[in-house]
This record gives C-alpha cells, sequence and structure tokens, in this order.
C-alpha cells in the first residue's frame, strides 16, 4: 500500500510540474534517451533554482529520486509528501553517511538517484566547487552516472515570471542529459579512498559543465582545467547557501 501511495504521488506531482512548466516557460529536454532504460543510475547535476530537481524529475523517462537538504523534511505536511514523493534527506556539508547509505540502497534495487553536488543554489553565477559524496555512492555501487546540465531556471523570479507570461515573453528551461560514464575505467588506481572520490568528483562536474553554457561553468571551467576542483566537507554551511 504504501510504494502504491508513494507512486501515485510521484505521478500526480511530475504531472503537475509539467503543467506548470509548459504554462510558463519554453521547455526543452535533450538527450533524455541517453538515460538507461534499466538498472541503477546517478544523475548529476547543477544546481541554480528550488524548481531543479522537479524539472530534471519531469525531463526523465524513469522515476527519479532527489536527494534534498534536510531543512524541507523538518517542514510540517511539506515534509511528510517529501518523503512520500520518495526524496530523502541530507544535512549538507557534513559528510551525512545516512543519506549515502540511503542512495546506495536505491541503487541497489535498480533505481535512480539525483544529486546536486554543490550543496546549495549557484543561483545562475556559476557552478561551485562540488562535494564528494556524489562520487563516494558511484564509487561504492558501481553505478553509472549521467551529467545534467540545467539552463534557465537562474531566471524564474517571482512575480517577474508571471509579467513575463503575459507578455509572452517565457524564459527558456532546457535539460540536457549527457552519456552515462563509469568512473572506475577512468581512475588511476582502483582503489576506492579520499583520493578516488576527488578524482570523480572533478571528473563528473565537468562532464556537467562541458554539456553547460560558459557563464554557467563556474568553478569547473577552462580557467581550472588540469587541477582537481572539490569542496571540503565542513559542519558550517557557505554564506551563500539555500
Amino acid at each position: 500500500m504504501n510504494q502504491l501511495i508513494s507512486r501515485a504521488a510521484y505521478a500526480l506531482t511530475t504531472r503537475f510540474s509539467r503543467a506548470v512548466i509548459y504554462g510558463l516557460a519554453r521547455w526543452d529536454v535533450r538527450g533524455a534517451g541517453r538515460v538507461p532504460a534499466a538498472g541503477p543510475v546517478i544523475l548529476v547535476a547543477n544546481h541554480n533554482h528550488l524548481l531543479d530537481p522537479p524539472l530534471v524529475a519531469a525531463s526523465c523517462m524513469r522515476r527519479v529520486h532527489p536527494m534534498a537538504k534536510r531543512e524541507l523534511f523538518e517542514t510540517p505536511l511539506i515534509g511528510w509528501y517529501f518523503w512520500v514523493y520518495g526524496a530523502f534527506p541530507v544535512r549538507r556539508f557534513s559528510g551525512d553517511m545516512g543519506a549515502l547509505r540511503v542512495a546506495r540502497n536505491y541503487l541497489r534495487t535498480e533505481e535512480i538517484v539525483l544529486m546536486f553536488p554543490e550543496g546549495t543554489r549557484a543561483r545562475g553565477h556559476g557552478m561551485r566547487p562540488a562535494l564528494p559524496g556524489a562520487a563516494m555512492v558511484a564509487l561504492m555501487s558501481k553505478a553509472p552516472i549521467v551529467p545534467v546540465a540545467i539552463t534557465g531556471t537562474d531566471q524564474l523570479r517571482i512575480p517577474a515570471i508571471f509579467f513575463q507570461w503575459l507578455l509572452r515573453r517565457r524564459p527558456t528551461l532546457t535539460v540536457e542529459f549527457g552519456h552515462p560514464f563509469s568512473p572506475e575505467s577512468e581512475l588511476d588506481s582502483a582503489t576506492t579512498d579520499a583520493r578516488s572520490a576527488e578524482q570523480v568528483t572533478d571528473m563528473m562536474m565537468r562532464r556537467v559543465a562541458e554539456l553547460l553554457p560558459e557563464r554557467y561553468q563556474g568553478a569547473y571551467g577552462a580557467a581550472s582545467e588540469g587541477t582537481i576542483v572539490v569542496a571540503r566537507q565542513s559542519r558550517e554551511q557557505p554564506p551563500a547557501a539555500d
């Protein structure tokens, strides 16, 4: 019964998200067929707006389990719905191993997990150095990674979006799925350690950056080529956090 309710909640939310997106913006989905039709998958995306998780879910042909900040799950009613929807919480910037285990468990049942390694919204200012959690999950689960590039959501501001709609100047939201890859084949060593997690973090975020216009690439742009860019875990949130 719980699984039936969860599937129904996800289906209804996804349909509602699609209706809202079509109504307020131009929606361009590219490469959706690159997501494997079966088996475990880790979607790794850049993050600019609160709409990003439902936007990616609505763009994907399979069900997606997004990782979301714990504060959302602590809100009455809203938090309950996030659980039912199939999302799972993470305590950001603190090396939340419990959240990583939940992600691994979803992958063990051959489902899709969506992660935003930057840990907070860039708000259109370019990608931030990413945390290594998603890379650790990939190394532990051996699941393929699919990079996802999101553009346009940083233009969604209330109430401006409603005036844009009235003037027929709707922003264009683009979700592009890259080719899946298995990081183990590209690592310098076969061991799963902190160094490997840093290498995979840089690797997957650069795959995301390759799909993005230059102004969105930020820390993973041309200026940092040849170096490994990764953020360090900290119990303190950065000033620009959500």
